[in-house]
């Protein structure tokens, strides 16, 4: 049996953890779940199961599934070191070290694709970092980055938008330009990521000063969601104009009524109530 085969006997065996309920506390996961997880056959389904996971040992499995050399010593040097992070760094020194290591294989178009496609969540979210570390253009980036702000698992959509968030900055004008048609999408994971990347303040995330000055500039894109049908994409509009209340509410107080008046919809008034929940409360 070859490489290939034999995976797909083992990730066929973890088939029966797929449906399950995440642990309300660590100490809870399953050992059959966090084997799985550390093993890189199982996306992780809450907060709890991402911080149980032993990234050494999934960093090493998920090397070898690619086609890296988990025993290498770019990447045993990486794992020596990630105590010295905070857990999210963990995450982008290790993604380093696989780009490196892709960087001088023969095929390295493939080790990307099958770590782009990965069925760990967390293999997904290495991949999607790998977009900071490009060096290519806003447009080439957004374009390599669209797979994974469609992707079906949360942590993956949310690492996406963090990944170019820093060149969104750098070009805003641009990449206001360029996020027009994905408000359009078909897909409410896309039309979100286009709101959620330019959020003024957004988390644990570089702000967007202009944006928190000048939040009309990003009207292209809101207008067209003010009442979106998805309930995923409704929050981000809602928490945009509420992260721009904060240095700009009596504009997003009269978009907000002029809205209403124009979409009376309820959608529109849920974007519009929740947006104005800062200011709601008063000084």
């Amino acid at each position: 049996m070859d490489a290939a085969a034999a995976a797909g006997v083992v990730v066929a065996s973890v088939d029966h953890l797929k449906a399950r309920k995440g642990a309300f506390r660590i100490a809870l996961i399953p050992p059959e779940v966090l084997r799985a997880l550390n093993d890189g056959l199982l996306e992780t389904v809450n907060l709890n199961e991402f911080m149980a996971l032993e990234l050494p040992q999934l960093a090493r499995s998920i090397a070898g599934h690619v086609g890296l050399d988990g025993a290498s010593e770019r990447l045993a040097d990486t794992i020596a070191m990630l105590g010295a992070f905070k857990p999210m760094q963990r995450h982008t020194h290790i993604a380093r070290a696989l780009y490196d290591l892709t960087a001088l294989h023969a095929e390295r178009d493939a080790v990307a694709h099958r770590l782009a496609t990965h069925a760990s969540d967390v293999a997904r979210c290495w991949a999607a970092q790998w977009v900071t570390l490009s060096g290519l253009p806003l447009p080439a980036q957004l374009e390599a980055v669209r797979r994974f702000a469609a992707d079906s698992h949360f942590g993956v959509r949310e690492i996406a938008w963090m990944a170019v968030r820093d060149a969104v900055i750098a070009s805003l004008d641009e990449a206001l330009a360029l996020l027009q048609p994905w408000v359009f999408d078909a897909d409410p994971n896309i039309r979100r990521f286009a709101s959620e990347l330019t959020r003024p303040r957004g988390v644990w995330c570089a702000q967007i000063e202009a944006l928190k000055a000048e939040p009309w500039r990003a009207l292209p894109l809101l207008e067209p969601l003010r009442a979106d049908g998805s309930r995923y994409v409704q929050n981000s509009v809602a928490n945009w104009l509420n992260d721009a209340s904060k240095t700009q509410g009596e504009w997003v107080d009269k978009l907000c009524k002029r809205w209403v008046a124009e979409s009376d919809t309820d959608a529109t008034r849920y974007i519009a109530k929740r947006a104005l929940r800062t200011l709601s409360k008063g000084p």
